[in-house]
Order: structure tokens, then C-alpha cells, then sequence
């Protein structure tokens, strides 16, 4: 019987295409598999599998990435205080100085000697750390706001009154969170012996926890603290619109961004060169936060924000594994630019950092300190509790929640005092 060789390559032709087929949904499964993994696929100097101690592939939520919901919507658990207090004819002067994270410690603190003393507030001008930076302060916050949010607790004038004089003003020190029995102490006979005083802040320590015992000025340190500073109104805009840039970036995981505080100036200094005693390390850099980031899962197309002012070769690696990764020049709006990020100070650009740091999806401080500090105590006012806290981590993945912030596993920062 003889054989068509028609049939015979038909067959031929058709067995080939039935083996491609296979092929292709072979690879498909295979890629369909690996776009599953945190961080996606490809080879770099960080782990590109991710697999539990059990073996098990970890995979991460929908959108690519360990994305957590915000944390429960607390409520305000302080009022202002109703109990009249003695008005005396003083005045307390001070300046907002050094950066945003100290301007809330150095309200509350000016707020709550004012009110103790019975004495009037003068609106502050603030300073920034280069000689001759001065504002006005209604030049980055709402002048009024903050005048009318106290309203009721401490008088506020907007200006330095004119018979006050180098003579009758003296120059007053308070460590940050001051206490009433410090104010008895040390601050109250100056302020009747001189009549007036210029209060100046200091940190001994960056201590944030809230602490077991009640005061009766809890209530105005709240105040001070979350209740009077708002940013005026045309920085607040330049800060939305960074962020709703930020977010537009961000579609491929639903409009969520990542905020990290990396600033390689702090890290160049000696006190981020290793670790303590005690083994643990107050900063990371840009390679370490890249490999933290992807090891807990966070995808190749994840848009991060960077606090760094100029661009830096060392962040190089942070980008080279997260190309969406800006500083403010890149997003801030064109026709802004020269104004709040080419002007002499860095008032500004503090500012805008804080601000979008406190707004953002999650929150990764790359140095310890009070900008972390008062970043996690807005953010936690606001229930944004995705704050997480840079570890080496040895495993090639691990889960996102074992490295949130102490100030909120443990709920132990000072606005759980104020939150609730």
C-alpha cells in the first residue's frame, strides 16, 4: 500500500505545532509563576527567589508587594482644658528651629510653659541652620490656625511687643517634654524675677515613648504637640501634588509609594559607621535598604521616595534594583522648583520631606532619630502605622510585620497618650 507524502508531512507539520504549543504554555506557567514573586524576576546581586524556612514560595498580596491596609482609625482622647489659669503680664518668646521634626517638640514645650505661667505666647519666627536663614512663621505654617487653636488655653500675639527689651527678657533652657515640677523648679522664679522669657528647647535624649504616670498637662502638650501646626496654604499644595505625582507613579500597586529617610550626609558622619554595643546599627544605606525592601517583598516597579536633597552616586544601588525610586527634584511641580528647592536655606525642603514622609503608604527610616520620631507620631495620629524599621535580615525573605516599629507593635510613642 503506498503512503501519500502529503499526509506524511501534514503530520509532521502538525505534531510540530503541537510541541510549540506545549512549549509556549510551559514558559507562560513559568513566567505567570515568577511575576508572583516579590521584587518579580531577574537576576541582580539580591535574592530574586523568596522562600520560607519551610521551603514554601512566599508570596506576597495582589498588587506585588507586602502593602498593609491603614492601621484602626484612632480618636482624639484629649480636649482642650477648661480650667481658667491665672493671667500674668509676661510674655514667652521662642523660634522654631532646626527642621520640622524639632518644630513639634518645640510648640508643645513653649505651649506648655506658656500655659503654666499664665503667660502670653508670641508667634515664633523660625530659623533655619545656616547663619541669617529666618522666616516669618506664616511663611511655611498657618498663622491663624495656630493662633485659634489655642484659643481658650494660651493667648498668642503675632508680634514681639516693643517694650520688651535685652533687660527684662531672660534666656530660659527646657529639655524637650518638660515637666511641671521642672517648670517650678527652674523656669518659674525667672520668669517673675525678669518678667519675660526666650525659651529655648534642648534634646538630652531622643525619648518619644509615652510615659505611665498622668499629668495635668497631658492635655496641653497634645494640643501642642498635634492640635496647632498646619502648613499654610501653598506649601500644602506643593505637598499634595507631590504626593498624587507620587501615587500616579505607583498604578502597578495601587497607588502606593514608598517613603524612605536616607540622607547621605548623616550617613557619611561617624556616629552611622557600624553598629553599638549592643549590635545594633542607627543607619542604613542605599544598598542595605534596597536588599531590606526586596527581601521583604516589595516589587522591581516599586516607587520609592528618597529625603536625599541632590542626587548621589551611592544610591545608585537602591535604584539599580527600584528604578521608580525620586528625591523631590524629579516630582516637585516645574514652576516651584526654584522657589522651595533652589532657595539658600533647606527650610523647604525639610518641610516637603517631612510632610511626604508622614502621607506616604509605608514609611522605612534609614536613620534613627527625632525626624523618625515625630514622622511615626504624626503617622500614627493619622492610623498610617506602616512604619518599618531597617534590619539585616539573613533569610532570603521574610515577613514584613515582624520589622514594624516598636512605637507601634508595642503602641508605646507618646501619641498613643494623645490617641486612642
Amino acid at each position: 500500500m503506498g503512503v501519500d507524502l502529503r499526509q506524511v508531512v501534514a503530520g509532521i507539520l502538525t505534531l510540530a505545532m503541537f510541541v510549540m504549543l506545549g512549549n509556549m504554555i510551559k514558559r507562560d506557567h513559568f513566567d505567570s509563576v515568577e511575576e508572583k514573586f516579590p521584587g518579580g524576576g531577574g537576576r541582580d546581586t539580591l535574592e530574586t527567589s523568596k522562600y520560607s524556612k519551610e521551603g514554601l514560595v512566599s508570596f506576597a498580596k495582589k498588587n506585588g508587594g507586602p502593602w498593609k491596609d491603614d492601621g484602626e482609625e484612632l480618636k482624639q482622647c484629649w480636649s482642650k482644658p477648661s480650667d481658667d489659669v491665672e493671667q500674668t503680664e509676661g510674655y514667652v518668646l521662642f523660634s522654631l528651629t532646626n527642621g520640622p521634626e524639632y518644630h513639634v517638640s518645640q510648640v508643645a514645650d513653649a505651649v506648655v510653659v506658656a500655659r503654666y505661667l499664665g503667660a502670653t505666647l508670641v508667634l515664633p519666627d523660625i530659623r533655619g541652620t545656616n547663619p541669617g536663614d529666618e522666616r516669618n512663621f506664616d511663611e511655611i505654617y498657618d498663622a491663624e490656625k495656630f493662633i485659634s487653636s489655642l484659643d481658650g488655653v494660651v493667648r498668642v500675639v503675632k508680634e514681639r511687643p516693643g517694650k520688651l527689651s535685652t533687660r527684662n527678657l531672660a534666656a530660659v533652657k527646657v529639655p524637650n517634654r518638660v515637666t511641671e515640677d521642672y517648670i517650678v523648679e527652674h523656669v518659674e522664679p525667672i520668669y517673675r524675677s525678669k518678667g519675660n522669657i526666650r525659651l529655648a528647647t534642648y534634646f538630652p535624649s531622643v525619648n518619644m515613648k509615652k510615659t505611665e504616670g498622668k499629668s495635668s498637662s497631658d492635655s496641653v502638650a497634645c494640643l501642642g504637640m498635634f492640635g496647632t501646626l498646619e502648613l499654610q496654604q501653598e506649601i500644602s499644595e506643593v505637598v499634595e501634588s507631590m504626593v498624587e505625582r507620587l501615587k500616579t507613579l505607583s498604578r502597578k500597586s495601587d497607588g502606593q509609594f514608598v517613603a524612605v529617610d536616607l540622607r547621605v550626609d548623616i550617613l557619611e558622619k561617624k556616629g552611622c559607621q557600624g553598629g553599638d554595643e549592643t549590635g545594633t546599627k542607627s543607619c542604613y544605606n542605599a544598598q542595605e535598604i534596597a536588599l531590606f525592601l526586596r527581601k521583604l517583598g516589595f516589587a522591581k516597579d516599586t516607587t520609592i521616595y528618597l529625603t536625599e536633597s541632590k542626587w548621589d552616586s551611592s544610591l545608585d544601588a537602591l535604584k539599580d534594583i527600584f528604578p521608580k525610586t525620586y528625591i523631590k527634584d524629579g516630582i516637585i511641580p516645574a514652576d516651584k522648583k526654584s522657589k522651595y528647592l533652589d532657595s539658600k536655606g533647606s527650610e523647604f525642603e525639610k518641610i516637603i520631606d517631612f510632610y511626604v514622609c508622614a502621607q506616604s503608604d509605608v514609611f522605612v527610616p534609614a536613620i534613627s532619630g527625632l525626624f523618625y520620631a515625630n514622622v511615626a507620631g504624626k503617622r500614627i495620629a493619622s492610623s498610617k502605622t506602616q512604619i518599618l524599621v531597617p534590619a539585616d535580615i539573613p533569610d532570603a525573605s521574610a515577613s514584613a510585620s515582624k520589622f514594624i516599629t516598636h512605637y507601634v507593635s508595642k503602641k508605646n510613642h507618646l501619641a498613643y497618650s494623645c490617641y486612642c
